[in-house]
């Protein structure tokens, strides 16, 4: 049973302000925050924490990330209502949320096996469109390839080619890339055609590394 009160949703409230005044503009991002119970994913030692702007820990040497970041890199996607997405890095399926509720169509990959067990029974509480699979995020997911929209949610070390493969003609891939170990920068990529890609800088940020086949479950 989903338990959302008017404490959590008065709390929601003074999160988006805060957000906003950080720099997040479009509304629509703004509105599917605010109809999340951010705290529903957290451990329960977090729950007076959960509408704080800040990262958690949910295990597994991951982090369910910080409100604005979220809100940030779902801004540069430019998410539009019927949008196929791919999500590297499903961790508490907050962001895949935040996306379906927007009216995506969300595919997300989880190399944790013990957190992609948790995250898949959890998020059957919920009337979204997400599909979630355990795999290589590397990898993507050629079988459901094209995709209007891809997001890398954790620390990458390069932008993997079989990403931007997977991307539509006119899509967009938003990925943290290593500047070095605690630092990444945020690249926004437009497919522009076949073989053409427009890359963009978006500051900097800081997330826990993307893992592949050799990660330990």
């Amino acid at each position: 049973m989903l338990n959302d009160t008017y404490k959590h949703r008065g709390l929601r409230k003074i999160l988006i302000q805060t957000i906003r005044l950080k720099g997040i503009k479009d509304e629509a991002v703004l509105q599917a925050i605010n109809a999340i119970p951010r705290h529903l994913f957290l451990d329960s030692s977090f729950l007076e924490f959960a509408y704080q702007d800040q990262a958690f820990s949910i295990g597994s040497g991951q982090t369910i990330s910080q409100p604005y970041t979220v809100a940030f890199q779902t801004e540069l996607l430019e998410v539009k209502q019927g949008d196929t997405i791919l999500e590297v890095g499903t961790g508490s399926g907050y962001q895949a949320c935040v996306f379906a509720e927007m009216g995506a169509k969300v595919f997300s990959i989880e190399r944790q096996k013990k957190l992609f067990d948790k995250t898949k029974k959890f998020l059957t509480q919920f009337n979204y469109r997400i599909k979630l699979f355990y795999g290589d995020g590397y990898k993507g997911l050629p079988a459901f390839a094209p995709f209007d929209k891809i997001i890398v949610t954790a620390a990458a070390p390069f932008i993997p080619d079989d990403l931007l493969k997977q991307l539509k003609i006119g899509g967009r891939l938003v990925i943290p890339v290593d500047i070095n170990k605690d630092l990444q920068e945020m690249i926004c990529i437009h497919r522009v055609s076949e073989n053409d890609y427009e890359k963009h800088l978006h500051g900097k940020f800081r997330f826990v590394p993307l893992l592949g086949n050799k990660a330990n479950d």
